[in-house]
């Protein structure tokens, strides 16, 4: 692949002087979309960085940033590299000594806050991180009166760049055409579902190649639009709201919150969609409890429509092709059923959607190619720049997450790890030879995942290569496979299956609160707590008729014997899941070890 911009700023400037008034971003306030401009985001940025220089910010010094999505977000992110800085990305979620850790480990010497409650954080440890030069504050709600000469707001930094360029511009020009392909531009901590979180250095090289790379198979272009509702610090989010935007030009739509993302998906209906398994979860869930309540009509022709659906995305995801007659009958399925079901989800104008970040099962896939939205599932990690393989539009293949991209190579070592070549294989771990040297060897990424490639090239995950189960018995389980065929079920949100040196398998099971919740109303299911909900005996039968039905698509070696739901909802913020809304398995086999061991305690069912 030929690339002629290799550094995120100078892709900035040709994009922000070729789209001028246009508009880059969107953010929704008080019940209003508000434009903003590829000029206003050029200045915006032009204004962070220059007056991080005159602050004393040195090429290749870290600046962190924390807060949900937003303009302001972006804008400090370009900002920072422009001023040939890394920028290194908080999970707004973390809890204060996990951000503590990141601001030590990156030496970071300014660190942007969105509010007082991020602000907050940073008062529990400041006397720990001396390196820290100021801190800012972007949204100043509760803080008005408040100072301390280690904090400034935004619009303080902001005005402070701008006389600084007014002044004498050069400085910050000349920091920018310094920056060069091989800088760290970006630092992204990996969320650590084992130990510390290592930070993950991505070059400018790796995110410009991915800029172009990821839209290489499945275009994109200045007509697209986005919404932005991922953790920006994490690869995947920074893939469309940073990478592709400032690469291809098209509108990045920022929602309100996280309790708004359904609403803003149906206002918006972008043309590009993206999210981690859990939402698309999540709207399969949706769609299922609504048609529960749906008149006997209503379900029949949907269950006719998706029926059809589902026939013709099967044929189409074997790569054989779909009779005349079949497709006649998709049209007619899809003009009466599934258009306006996409409408009612903001799906209708969505050309391509992507799965990534985690483990999708097959079925959910599935459905969506059965409604007709090209749903596609990616693999990639952090340390390759997010994006190693991914399916093409039409060319989806089932339980596979598709083809190397363009200019990438794979190969699996002789244990069955997957190994990637490509441009967009990081530098390294901040501060960590040791770990750079047992990731990267030889050019290689050890990726960790356990996979195979089948005849088309593609590639098929069977699970991480820390989490394989070797039973009593000698027998190699694959956990992933089997959690995937349960969380397929409305009514479990998440499983984590349990058998390494057991005698045989079982399951600690979440379940979906809304669906299970709806299931108890709807059969007058009397509970008071979520943990009475858990507990109830008509709701283990309805979980166990779910476990029984995977069972029935399992060898015997794989089936679940027993099973646990267990009695309290995982959150972030305790740590029990990753902010990609993975399971974290240790710290549920450690936090529910007395649950584990009741299932094998007892004689076996």
């Amino acid at each position: 692949m030929i690339m002629t911009i290799e550094t995120a700023p100078l892709m900035f400037k040709t994009t922000a002087l070729k789209y001028g008034d246009r508009v880059a971003m969107r953010k929704k306030e008080y019940g209003l979309w508000r434009d903003i401009s590829w000029n206003e985001y050029y200045e915006g940025a032009s204004c962070v960085g220059a007056a991080l220089i005159s602050m004393g910010l040195e090429r290749g010094d870290c600046v962190s940033i924390i807060g949900d999505n937003c303009p302001e977000w972006v804008t400090i992110d370009m900002g920072v590299q422009c001023a040939g800085a890394t920028a290194v990305g908080v999970y707004s979620t973390n809890a204060w000594p996990q951000v503590e850790y990141v601001i030590g480990n990156s030496d970071t010497k300014f660190f942007f806050v969105e509010n007082e409650e991020q602000l907050d954080k940073w008062f529990q440890f400041r006397d720990n991180v001396p390196h820290l030069k100021k801190v800012i504050v972007w949204d100043l709600e509760g803080l008005r009166n408040f100072e301390d000469e280690m904090v400034m707001t935004y619009e303080e930094v902001i005005l402070m760049g701008r006389g600084v360029l007014e002044k004498d511009p050069k400085p910050f020009e000349s920091r920018m055409e310094q920056v060069s392909p091989e800088d760290v531009s970006m630092l992204i901590y990996t969320s650590g579902t084992t130990g510390p979180p290592k930070g993950a250095m991505l070059t400018h090289r790796n995110l410009m190649w991915m800029g172009q790379a990821i839209t290489t198979e499945n275009p994109m272009n200045d007509e697209d639009e986005v919404l932005s509702f991922l953790p920006l610090c994490h690869v995947f989010e920074q893939l469309f709201s940073v990478m592709g935007h400032i690469t291809h030009g098209y509108t990045v739509n920022f929602i309100e919150n996280m309790d708004t993302v359904t609403d803003n998906m149906i206002e918006v209906s972008p043309t590009v969609g993206y999210a981690v398994p859990r939402i698309w979860e999540k709207y399969l869930s949706a769609v299922y409890i609504r048609m529960s309540d749906a008149t006997w009509f209503k379900k029949m022709v949907f269950g006719m429509a998706l029926k059809t659906g589902k026939k013709r995305a099967t044929l189409m995801m074997d790569f054989k092709p779909v009779p005349g007659f079949l497709e006649l009958l998709y049209n007619l399925a899809h003009f009466a059923v599934f258009r306006k079901l996409k409408e009612r989800m903001g799906f209708d104008r969505m050309r391509i959607a992507y799965s990534g970040a985690a483990p999708i099962s097959p079925d959910v896939l599935h459905f969506f190619q059965s409604i007709g939205v090209n749903l596609v599932e990616g693999y990639g990690q952090t340390e390759g720049t997010g994006v190693t393989c991914v399916s093409r539009v039409g060319k989806v293949k089932f339980g596979t997450v598709g083809p190397p991209i363009t200019g990438t190579q794979i190969k699996i070592a002789d244990d069955g790890e997957i190994l990637v070549k490509s441009p967009s294989v990081f530098k390294g771990y901040y501060k960590n030879p040791e770990s750079t040297a047992e990731t990267i060897r030889d050019g290689w990424l050890y990726s960790g995942d356990v996979g195979e490639i089948d005849e088309d090239g593609y590639l098929k995950i069977t699970d991480r290569k820390k989490d394989i189960i070797v039973t009593a018995g000698g027998k190699n389980i694959t956990p992933q496979y089997i959690e995937n065929k349960l969380k397929f079920s409305p009514y479990i949100n998440d499983a984590v299956i349990i058998g390494d040196q057991r005698k045989f398998i079982s399951s600690l099971i979440m379940i979906d609160e809304d669906n299970v919740v709806k299931f108890a109303q709807d059969n007058k299911v009397q509970f008071s707590t979520y943990k009475d909900l858990t507990q109830s005996p008509e709701i283990n039968k309805l979980i166990q008729k779910e476990v029984s039905e995977v069972n029935e698509s399992l060898a015997r070696v794989e089936q679940i014997k027993k099973f646990t739901i267990l009695p309290k909802k995982l959150y972030e913020e305790d740590g029990e899941v990753t902010p990609t809304m993975k399971v974290k398995r240790s710290y549920v086999n450690e936090a529910f070890g007395d649950l584990i061991e009741s299932m094998y305690k007892r004689p076996k069912v």
